[in-house]
């Protein structure tokens, strides 16, 4: 070993469940054990700790740097960690068979990563990493060369819209709020990521907390604003942890507190927990939750940018804008146009999962064709099924069906087929997927989290999911889905905030595209998809059954008989439809039709 080596583990929620905090351990006694950790060769052999690296389902992710020539290591354990430090780090030889392939590469090589570029490079919890890849640099430039003017116009330029879901101006929202005369504005992050199956804030907060504080610094300057706050829910410990670690980091270096950067500017950031209320994502139910009142959204106007948090001028921006302000200072606004459509500018980091073969954290150019998302990068539909629909928006948004799978994801590509890009949320689905289930799925979730403040939301959804519930249970009836469409159309044309006016989305969007699944349901009393199992008949098929018997001791109403050893049969009389015999059966005897 003479040149430098650099391994680097990854630490994010991901890696940590499939076992980094163990691989990291072993590395450190393994590097003990090879002398390593001896000061005469340690700057020349370090070994970090990063963020997600994206392929989440590769993980533990590991890469090891010889003298700049970086190897890729997946699914790592623990018990593989002395090969890699005995033939690798200190031998020189890369383990081929341990290698990350080249879906691994084709993952990555599709995307255009601006704010995801140093995830897996740096160690989170250092703010010299984040200082060695230009951090501050921008929030430097913009207090000692820039007025507050330049910056706002800056970021009017650039085209960067709200990456949390409403997609509205940055820049006009600043000037906005800077217009108002105040003797005190706030700066608030949005990092209340509540939408099933998201986790594009807590990957990012996690692996670079330093970019949001940085985003917030240049946003408080922008409209002259001297307190900010992290709005993060309690779920995130590691999230927490780390953002606690870098303001604690920032404040040391003088760039938090008062005269950042030796001017004569003042600005810091107080962390609030969140109690995980999805209603709290929208603005000014997250307002209310940090005054202290329960998270229930107000009535707008007035607009948080005009009377906000104590009644003051406030800006909301989510993680994924604030993280995309440092490099928009540092390049440029034209650089930053340059990337993404016409009017949707710059890249959109989201999360992919579903049934898809890469599931992971990706971060595409604004306007890339859903072909390109799903089948280049997420590399097509896991088990070789037919693509069906994929959900944007999260529980908000809608079901765009494989007619439009030359779509541009921007925002108006999927506003235009009934859709919306949310905080960035994206849900594969395939032919075994049922999509009155996938409403109601999703209205289940809505319907939870509804805070009961106004009527259209409280009761309209609560309405809509009896609905859809009845029929995946076989006792849908003859205009349910008139009905259906029409209590829809109400709750979201009257309900007071976002959660109520978008709720309804998944609803419209499935019997617009999928009304021959309702009917199905409705009329033929079938669901084509074999998903709902009050509309199944289970039957065990006897050259295929062994009577192995778990299949009979999984039935709790003893619907099921035979001998040991002899094929089984299942008595529909008794069968209450649950699906646990199809569920237990390891040879494919039991049959759902």
């Amino acid at each position: 070993m003479n040149g430098e080596i650099i391994v680097n583990v990854c630490m994010g929620t991901g890696g940590i469940a499939a076992g980094a905090e163990m691989v990291m351990k072993a590395f450190q006694d393994e590097f003990a054990a090879a002398g390593l950790e001896n000061a005469t060769v340690q700057n020349r052999c370090k070994l970090h700790k990063v963020g997600c690296r994206g392929f989440c389902a590769k993980d533990v992710l590991v890469d090891i740097s010889v003298d700049g020539e970086v190897s890729t290591y997946q699914f790592i354990q623990e018990d593989m960690v002395k090969r890699l430090v005995r033939e690798h780090v200190v031998g020189g030889k890369p383990i081929r068979e341990w290698m990350a392939g080249d879906d691994y590469h084709v993952f990555h090589d599709n995307q255009t990563k601006v704010i995801l570029h140093d995830l897996g490079k740096i160690n989170p919890e250092s703010i010299d990493d984040y200082i060695g890849v230009e951090g501050y640099t921008a929030a430097k430039k913009a207090l000692m060369t820039m007025t507050a003017e330049e910056v706002v116009n800056e970021v009017k330029n650039s085209g960067l819209r709200g990456r949390g879901g409403g997609g509205f101006p940055t820049g006009l929202k600043w000037s906005l709020c800077a217009a108002n005369e105040a003797d005190q504005r706030y700066v608030i992050c949005n990092a209340d990521e509540g939408d099933p199956g998201a986790f594009m804030d807590r990957s990012m907060v996690e692996g670079n907390p330093h970019a949001v504080i940085e985003g917030m610094i240049i946003t408080a300057y922008a409209i002259g604003a001297t307190r900010g706050y992290v709005y993060i829910r309690a779920e995130y410990p590691l999230a927490v942890q780390r953002l606690r670690i870098a303001l604690d980091q920032a404040r040391e270096r003088g760039f938090l507190g008062e005269k950042l950067f030796g001017t004569s500017f003042e600005f810091d950031i107080k962390i609030k927990l969140g109690a995980g209320a999805f209603v709290c994502g929208e603005e000014t139910a997250l307002i209310a939750s940090i005054e202290g009142e329960r998270g229930m959204p107000r009535a707008k106007p007035p607009f948080p940018a005009n009377k906000g948090l104590w009644g003051k001028p406030t800006i909301i921006n989510n993680v994924e804008t604030l993280a995309n302000l440092p490099p928009i200072i540092n390049k440029g606004a034209e650089w930053f146009a340059s990337i993404g459509s016409e009017k949707s500018k710059g890249t959109k980091v989201i999360a992919l999962t579903g049934k898809i073969r890469n599931t992971g954290l990706i971060e595409i150019p604004m306007g890339m064709p859903l072909k390109d998302i799903i089948f280049k990068i997420g590399g097509g539909i896991e088990g070789d099924k037919l693509f069906k629909a994929v959900q944007t928006g999260g529980p908000s948004g809608g079901c765009i069906p494989q007619q439009f799978i030359d779509l541009p994801v921007d925002y108006e590509g999927l506003k235009s087929v009934g859709s919306m890009m949310g905080s960035g949320g994206m849900v594969v689905l395939d032919e075994t997927d049922c999509m009155v289930n996938i409403a109601k799925f999703f209205l289940t979730f809505t319907q939870e989290e509804s805070c009961g403040k106004c009527v259209p939301c409280r009761i309209g959804t609560k309405r809509l999911l009896e609905i859809l519930t009845r029929i995946t249970e076989g006792k849908g009836k003859k205009g349910d889905i008139e009905l259906l469409q029409e209590l829809a159309e109400d709750v979201r044309d009257s309900s007071l905030c976002g959660l109520g006016m978008s709720a309804p989305n998944p609803v419209i969007s499935t019997i617009k595209y999928f009304r021959h699944e309702y009917e199905a349901h409705i009329n033929r009393k079938k669901c084509p998809a074999k998903v709902c199992n009050k509309l199944l008949t289970f039957f065990i098929r006897p050259d295929q059954c062994v009577g192995c018997g778990m299949c009979a001791k999984a039935c709790s109403v003893k619907a099921i008989s035979g001998d040991l050893k002899q094929p089984h049969r299942i008595d529909n009389a008794l069968c209450i439809k649950c699906g646990s015999c199809y569920d237990v059966c390891k040879f494919n005897a039991v049959v759902k039709d």
